[in-house]
């Protein structure tokens, strides 16, 4: 049923019978836009490698007495008079400089490598809204390689300011560009590959990304410094430049403003690489005319973000979806960090960490076609949420270990899920808005991940209680939501509203 239901939606697409559902020149497409997610996954997991656990002991000034001054900030300088650090020795055994080293940043200073974070992903947050603008006004190609340029650029000279603040704001800059890449790129992907492919190209374009979190951990492994890091990681986004000459312009869009002409040249050269005739492609110019006119009438009404509010139903989908969100964003990076603060080697923790989340994806590619959308999102979170709160009473390091890349791999499960179920369940007129909604969910929580990473120092359990209880409720709410699989996809606010409603009844009528 759901095979025929998508090939009678491509007859129904002409423009995706132009250029194909699938074929040589697509997957060049897919294979080139998934390598801007490496670059993604090394600036936004970077701060376990920039600011690493550090440890210290106060240099100046002098204690009197024998009391050891490591991991102290204030020391005993006679008399029983407490004097606070003035400067700071580091054991760099293993790291020879990293930021924390190189302004200082313990004792009243510490909360300020967490803050990089926070500021990175706020920056991610911000390039989504502001290229999500910029890509419906000039198009997807030129703000992609505005995007890559500026997130490469900023990236390389963050690596050598002399102060914090400078580099602070350089790497606000570099990750609104990586806002700016991971949005387009996806939406370019989405806007050329078939309706039967979307939900798997979804799934596997997020690979590059977990190849990119095993790569942080060798580079930083090879380099040893932050600002080494730092090139490396920024460096490579250069020849992504390149994509001028490779990716072409979302002929979607080149129609929706009316650029007809560029789009059948893109069109004719799609079909042609595809083995697909010719004659579709003018069929497709031409129906998308006829079908524009009409859309144009029956478009005039606008929506915004407050639709999603408006009806009690749509209103309570809305709420469960974005704490779905929130707990990924918060749970997946915040985890993430925490790998670095566990006992072990940090290169092998972070390196296996991003080694268990690949099963994870894979789980969901070959799930997300057969099992309930819901099924997946609950099993994925009651694993992460069950595996956290059981760290609570696990004192053995590698239990520690394997419980915390178990709550990662339900994450990795999660995420990809959340994303597919909230394209389903929004009505068409506001999907968009929807998606856009829990994306800043997540990024909210992302931002406020490091800190509840970093809560060990206070309590240990405190990290692992925090993160588990958030998959947890996720799952709880699950279940007020309804299926999408197989289903009719809503389109207005009325199908958006009803939708679930109905299904509700007749179980109630049995």
């Amino acid at each position: 049923m759901l095979e025929r239901a998508m090939k009678e939606h491509a007859s129904m697409d002409v423009i995706q019978n132009a250029m194909g559902v699938m074929g040589p020149w697509h997957i060049v497409i897919a294979v080139a836009l998934s390598l801007v997610k490496f670059p993604i996954a090394w600036h936004q997991l970077s701060i376990v490698f920039l600011a690493p656990p550090t440890n210290f002991s106060c240099a100046a000034p002098i204690s009197t007495t024998n009391e050891s001054t490591i991991m102290k900030c204030y020391v005993d300088t006679g008399n029983g008079t407490m004097e606070k650090c003035t400067s700071f020795k580091y054991d760099k055994r293993i790291f020879k400089e990293s930021i924390i080293t190189q302004w200082d940043l313990v004792c009243d200073r510490e909360q300020l490598a967490n803050f990089v974070q926070t500021c990175t992903m706020l920056g991610v947050l911000i390039g989504n809204l502001v290229f999500s603008i910029m890509a419906d006004r000039i198009g997807r190609k030129r703000p992609l390689m505005i995007a890559i340029g500026l997130q490469s650029l900023t990236g390389f000279i963050s690596a050598f300011v002399p102060w914090y603040e400078l580099f602070l704001i350089f790497k606000f800059i570099s990750a609104i560009a990586t806002g700016g890449t991971m949005l387009i790129s996806f939406v370019l992907l989405m806007e050329i590959v078939g309706v039967e492919w979307r939900s798997i190209m979804s799934v596997l374009f997020h690979v590059p990304f977990l190849l990119g979190h095993l790569m942080n951990p060798l580079i930083s492994y090879l380099t040893r410094t932050w600002d080494g890091f730092q090139m490396a990681i920024s460096i490579p986004s250069i020849f992504l430049l390149s994509y001028y000459w490779i990716i072409p312009e979302s002929p979607r869009w080149l129609l929706a403003v009316g650029k007809l002409s560029k789009a059948e040249q893109i069109l004719v050269k799609a079909a042609g690489r595809n083995k697909i005739p010719v004659e579709n492609v003018k069929t497709a110019i031409e129906t998308y005319e006829t079908n524009a006119r009409i859309k144009h009438k029956e478009n005039e009404k606008t929506y915004n973000i407050t639709h999603l509010f408006r009806t009690p139903n749509l209103r309570l989908k809305t709420i469960c979806i974005c704490i779905n969100w929130f707990v990924c964003g918060s749970c997946f990076f915040g985890l993430a960090q925490y790998m670095g603060y566990l006992d072990g080697n940090i290169f092998v923790n972070v390196a296996v960490s991003a080694v268990v989340e690949l099963p994870g994806t894979i789980v969901v590619l070959v799930l997300i076609s057969r099992v309930s959308r819901l099924r997946i999102l609950i099993s994925g979170n009651l694993l992460s949420g069950i595996s956290l709160i059981l760290l609570t009473v696990i004192s053995n390091s590698t239990l520690t270990i394997c419980l915390t890349n178990l709550g990662l791999a339900g994450m990795a499960i999660s995420f990809p899920t959340v994303y597919l179920y909230s394209s389903e369940v929004f009505p068409t007129v506001i999907r968009n808005v929807g998606i856009g909604l829990g994306s800043v969910c997540a990024r909210t929580g992302s931002m406020i991940a490091p800190y509840i990473a970093t809560m060990g120092k206070i309590k240990p359990w405190l990290p692992p209680v925090i993160f588990g209880i958030g998959p947890l409720l996720g799952a709880a709410l699950c279940l007020l939501l309804p299926e999408t699989m197989n289903c009719i996809l809503p389109e207005t606010i009325e199908d958006g509203e009803n939708f679930g409603k109905k299904k509700n009844r007749e179980n109630t009528s049995k």
